[in-house]
């Protein structure tokens, strides 16, 4: 009885390996779409970057052009009380198209209230009490529009000038050292915008004396170090300075 018993037993044989190439190759391929997810995405972000390095710089470049435009008009003005007084308010002939625009990239620019926002962020810094700068409109328009064969570009700007903070007479309108602040801005693609704050100051000659001090991104905050930015009116720099850092952004004096 017991060796018929015995015979009766199953046979104890390996367990089944059906099924595991099915798994493996499973997992090969789930680890080679990540690999390839990965490399997507680092060509995509780095084609991004390289986007918004562009878009930043073309519309950095405006803000200045925009700069070196309305300067030559400012040099024809012999009395620059009418530049910077509500009621003057004398514009450069740059003054393109409506003050109420769109981009191409859906970005709205209306800019009387660019002028308020400014004047608001301006009043609330608050650097210099009764002469903070009253700033008015003084040019605005398209890139495309400030040569006169055209620019091939998407970027919008406007310039605002106020008298220089610096003076201390109490009346921000009225202009008595021949020193005037200019603040550029520029919009372009992808939502990127720049400064750009200027002092510019009477000289001699028909050569009008520039020291760049600001250079803002849209998301910084720095307050703008202008305070006897052009020592001595009608004449060269005294003194040069070039600081980074401490929030105080580029400032040249």
């Amino acid at each position: 009885m017991r060796t018929q018993a015995a015979t009766r037993r199953p046979k104890q044989g390996l367990r089944s390996e059906r099924g595991v190439a099915l798994v493996i190759v499973l997992m090969a391929t789930m680890l080679l779409t990540a690999l390839v997810l990965s490399l997507v995405m680092v060509t995509s972000g780095e084609t991004m970057l390289t986007a918004n390095y562009r878009h930043s710089q073309e519309v950095l470049y405006g803000a200045d052009a925009a700069v070196e435009r309305v300067v030559q008009d400012i040099l024809t003005v012999s009395q620059w009380n009418q530049l910077i007084t509500a009621s003057g308010n004398l514009q450069s002939s740059f003054t393109e198209g409506p003050t109420n625009v769109t981009l191409p990239d859906g970005t709205a620019i209306d800019v009387f209230k660019e002028r308020d926002r400014l004047q608001a962020q301006t009043d609330a810094m608050n650097l210099w009490g009764p002469d903070n700068p009253r700033w008015q409109v003084y040019a605005y328009g398209p890139l495309s529009a400030i040569l006169p064969d055209g620019v091939d570009s998407p970027v919008y700007v406007a310039v605002f000038v106020a008298d220089d903070p610096s003076e201390t007479d109490g009346n921000p309108q009225l202009d008595a050292n021949g020193v005037l602040t200019l603040h550029a801005e520029a919009w372009g693609s992808g939502g990127s915008r720049k400064v750009v704050e200027v002092t510019i100051a009477r000289t001699s000659t028909t050569e009008i004396e520039r020291g760049y001090i600001a250079q803002r991104g849209q998301e910084e905050w720095n307050q703008r170090a202008r305070k006897a930015a052009v020592q001595t009116p009608g004449g060269t720099l005294s003194e040069m300075k070039l600081g980074i850092g401490g929030g105080a952004g580029l400032v040249v004096q």
